[in-house]
């Protein structure tokens, strides 16, 4: 009995434990109502708050750290990398 409930208690941890990712691409859309963010190979990512989401623009290349939260991916940190260039 100890070990199914120590095998329910480890698959319940690992099913609710977030995924971390990067992944980099152009902005094919921002959506300010929704706060998302959509990269040129169709996958959308939510924005937090404090984004200024006027300084970013279709076509800006960009490089985003996120999470995997409720199966949404939820942008962590991002770097415009053209933006140092100016």
């Amino acid at each position: 009995m100890r070990t199914l409930i120590g095998a329910v208690a480890a698959t319940l941890l690992l099913s609710t434990a977030a995924f971390a990712g990067q992944t980099e691409g152009l902005i094919k859309k921002v959506d300010k109502d929704t706060a998302t963010l959509t990269l040129d190979d169709g996958k959308s990512y939510k924005l937090n708050a404090e984004t200024d989401l006027d300084a970013l623009k279709p076509g800006m290349d960009i490089v985003i750290a996120y999470d995997v939260t409720n199966g949404e991916n939820v942008i962590t940190d991002m770097e415009l990398p053209d933006s140092s260039a100016n």
